[in-house]
């Protein structure tokens, strides 16, 4: 959700707000949420009129500066309020707290994306910053600069470090946002002790979450309701045919399933090349067949995709043949990929899969393909938990 409606005040933060939600019905009361949501309220009350300086003189970087910096107990850290680090199961509702803490903040500069687009933008800024400053070494204290002139909230939906480039930025880049009094609020899966763990070069991006622990509170959602299972639970997966009536269908459980989330475009990076993504709001993306399946993709794209979203919705899917051999086998990795990590997959298609591909090479190998299909539609698959 990232648009409250105009009957709910946000004027004495976020829960107020949530409560009124509970008593409109729109929300069942969850004890998790509510632990969550008043650790929230606290950090909003701190909050209110926050605009610290940027470019405090302690956060410039370079070897003169070091010399001349400030103790850490002195200047925009002793302000600074502890940020937070909600974690928990997916579909416990982190996403939909944080936003009503976003939406209420009264912060002049604030920002809320997704973790995934804010490396993405890093990246760019330090490639631009790089081939505009030819021979200047280190690009991370004006990346942080920008950052924090353009925001002194920052809210990451779904934290998580998979990419050794990302590992490799993150606690130069965070140490330097923290130097410049930047706030950070984040949902996440995995608690900070467990980020990237098993990758090689762990050692080395140790002290990060050494950071995160020091400036922001941690705070795990216990047990609760699986609010993405439940929206699931009877929900028709297979449309049948690609008309307008499965449109409108794969409309609504797009929006059901990403909890009526304003949808945009993203950009997956997947070794080195882009992958758009037309439509995707809180962990679920919206493809046409032919965007999917009939373009130069590979497993890796699938994987990226896989990993990246809890639910892909799918527009179109026609019947395979010899005729239409690499949508079909670009489908086929789909699925794999799709299934192995639990995506719910929810798509319009000309017939059901056991007669999607009835004739000629490669229809014996699509059996098992719609072996999958035929379980990723039952309640028993739909009740799996997406494995990030």
């Amino acid at each position: 959700m990232d648009a409250l409606p105009p009957t709910h005040d946000l004027s004495r933060g976020p829960l107020i707000a949530y409560r009124a939600m509970i008593a409109d019905g729109a929300l069942a009361s969850d004890p998790s949420q509510g632990m969550a949501i008043e650790r929230l309220q606290d950090l909003w009350v701190k909050l209110r009129g926050y605009d610290p300086d940027p470019h405090p003189a302690h956060a410039k970087t370079g070897l003169l500066s070091r010399f001349l910096r400030r103790k850490p107990t002195e200047g925009a850290d002793d302000e600074r309020p502890h940020g937070l680090y909600l974690v928990g199961e997916v579909g416990r509702g982190k996403s939909m707290l944080m936003d009503l803490f976003f939406a209420a903040a009264d912060v002049r500069r604030k920002r809320r994306l997704h973790f995934h687009a804010f490396m993405q933008e890093a990246h760019k800024r330090i490639f631009l910053w790089r081939r505009e400053h030819p021979g200047e070494a280190d690009p991370i204290g004006p990346l942080a600069d920008a950052i924090a002139a353009d925001a002194a909230l920052l809210c990451f939906d779904e934290f998580q470090v998979n990419d050794i480039a990302d590992a490799m930025i993150l606690g130069r880049l965070f140490q330097a946002l923290f130097d410049r009094a930047v706030v950070v609020v984040t949902t996440s899966n995995i608690v900070p002790d467990d980020l990237f763990k098993g990758q090689p070069g762990r050692d080395a991006f140790l002290p990060f979450i050494g950071i995160l622990k020091q400036n922001l509170d941690l705070l795990v959602m216990e047990g609760g309701r699986d609010y993405r299972r439940a929206r699931l639970r009877g929900m028709t997966t297979w449309h049948v045919p690609a008309d307008g009536r499965a449109e409108r269908a794969l409309d609504q459980a797009f929006s059901d399933l990403s909890g009526h989330a304003q949808p945009r475009s993203e950009t997956l990076t997947v070794m080195g090349h882009r992958l758009d993504v037309p439509l995707s709001a809180n962990g679920v993306a919206r493809f046409d067949f032919e965007a999917l399946c009939g373009q130069p993709l590979g497993a890796g794209d699938y994987l990226a995709l896989a990993t990246h979203y809890h639910a892909v919705v799918l527009d179109g899917v026609p019947r395979l043949s010899p005729d239409n051999h690499d949508r079909a086998r670009r489908f086929i990795v789909l699925v794999d990929a799709l299934y192995d990590h639990r995506v719910k997959l929810v798509a319009s298609a000309d017939t059901w899969p056991d007669q999607l591909y009835q004739r000629g090479e490669g229809a014996r190998a699509f059996e098992r393909t719609a072996s999958r299909l035929e379980e990723m539609q039952s309640q028993d698959y739909l009740g799996l938990a997406h494995l990030p």
